[in-house]
């Protein structure tokens, strides 16, 4: 193979040392997915792991199914829509190599979440449910020639979760609940390859299926306050795909690459000051630094094609909100929300160019009857201006240095039926 052809391999399969990784403006720091209810998001999330809105909480706290009578099956859909634009800083020297290529356009790319729940109150004591939804997700797009294509152009990642769970319920006081989830992820990763043939990319696609477990603990103190615990573990992927090219004749190759997504604990308190007012809160930390090296091998030999160090560190985020029972169809909710971005400035690229983010949600619960009930929701993301400082060796990928600024807005609306 030519020493240019080595090039182009080598960033192509750049691409592939971000398997299973990034993700665009997802909803929640990283490319975590918070948004699992619009019950939820008219209070920003805020103590979700003792909110007990409806059937959702089979996945925010399966301990919480102990609470809900008889059978119910709540339906959801959320439409995140994220603004990505990148300011460059100029062509070299101290910019970005391929300045004169652009800005890359709108890198955000919307999307619709769906997420389905059902509980089933089996006696007084014991409950099970089933979540079905989209823990992890989203994408970026930009343009397909733009200052940072050698380093992405697509970037796009699915996820689905079966998530049955039991509870069962102490005391009046201690309800414990627990799941297992059988997840699958999907990954999508194009970049340009080689200046010499406008056009050529590289595409990695793969996917894999495992499981993960998690567990949840309400404590109802009798009194209007309840808090309650949960954790969701880790999920060890091996990503199974394929490199291949377009618009250049270089051979495609089977890869791989392990991943191991992060686990998260959340503590929630809720409040009930009096019939028409309560109060929710959480904090909740996820395990990012899961991820801090990738390493991408062909499935054949073994062989390691690249190594790229990722560094994620662990975040937090906090959370609080307010509902307020109107009258008797009409419920509704205000919260806020400060999530901390796992990506280190180092080592940003287009593929995740994630910050800080500060949420404001408004949200409304109408219930005619009470054998059904409509949620919806809305969001507003603020998320940190953020620097891009990629400066590589050599002309592929080329440098890439400017700011990031974006900004996310979620709609959501939910159907509950009660039995």
């Amino acid at each position: 193979m030519s020493k240019i052809a080595a090039v182009v391999v080598g960033t192509a399969v750049t691409v592939g040392a971000t398997l299973g990784v990034h993700s665009g403006d997802a909803g929640a720091a990283g490319f975590q997915l918070q948004e699992q209810s619009a019950s939820g998001l008219g209070v920003a999330y805020s103590g979700q792991a003792a909110a007990v809105h409806d059937a959702s909480t089979v996945f925010w706290n399966p301990a919480g199914m102990s609470l809900i009578p008889g059978r119910q099956v709540a339906a959801a859909l959320h439409y995140i829509i994220p603004s990505t634009k990148f300011g460059s800083a100029g062509p070299l020297p101290g910019g970005s190599t391929y300045n004169a290529l652009g800005n890359g356009g709108q890198g955000g790319e919307s999307a619709f979440v769906p997420a389905l729940y059902g509980s089933w109150s089996i006696n007084p004591q014991w409950s099970a449910g089933l979540a079905i939804n989209a823990p992890f997700g989203l994408g970026t797009e930009w343009d397909s020639t733009w200052a940072g294509q050698f380093h992405a152009i697509k970037s796009e990642i699915q996820t689905l979760n079966v998530n049955p769970s039991i509870a069962f319920r102490v005391n009046n006081m201690l309800s414990l609940g627990g799941g297992i989830s059988y997840q699958q992820l999907k990954a999508e990763l194009t970049n340009a390859v080689s200046p010499l043939a406008p056009g050529s990319t590289g595409k990695v696609e793969g996917d894999d299926w495992s499981w993960g477990y998690n567990l949840g603990a309400l404590l109802d103190f009798q009194q209007g306050t309840r808090l309650g615990l949960t954790y969701r573990s880790t999920i060890q992927y091996t990503i199974e795909g394929d490199l291949t090219f377009s618009g250049i004749a270089l051979p495609g190759q089977p890869v791989k690459a392990d991943v191991k997504l992060p686990d998260t604990f959340s503590i929630g308190l809720s409040h009930q000051f009096n019939p028409k007012l309560r109060a929710l809160a959480d904090y909740t930390w996820t395990g990012w630094d899961s991820i801090q090296n990738l390493t991408i091998q062909n499935q054949a030999s073994g062989a390691t094609i690249t190594n790229t160090p990722l560094n994620f560190k662990n975040s937090w985020r906090v959370g609080a909100g307010l509902e307020y029972q109107v009258n008797q169809p009409w419920l509704l909710r205000a919260g806020v929300a400060y999530d901390n971005t796992p990506v280190q400035d180092a080592f940003r690229t287009p593929r995740l160019p994630d910050g800080d983010r500060t949420w404001l949600a408004l949200g409304a619960r109408y219930a005619p009857g009470s054998n059904w009930w409509l949620d919806v929701g809305y969001t507003y993301i603020w998320v940190k201006d953020v620097p891009s400082d990629l400066r590589p060796a050599g002309p592929v990928p080329g440098a890439l240095v400017g700011t990031y600024k974006a900004n996310v807005q979620v709609l959501a609306a939910q159907v509950t039926f009660q039995f």
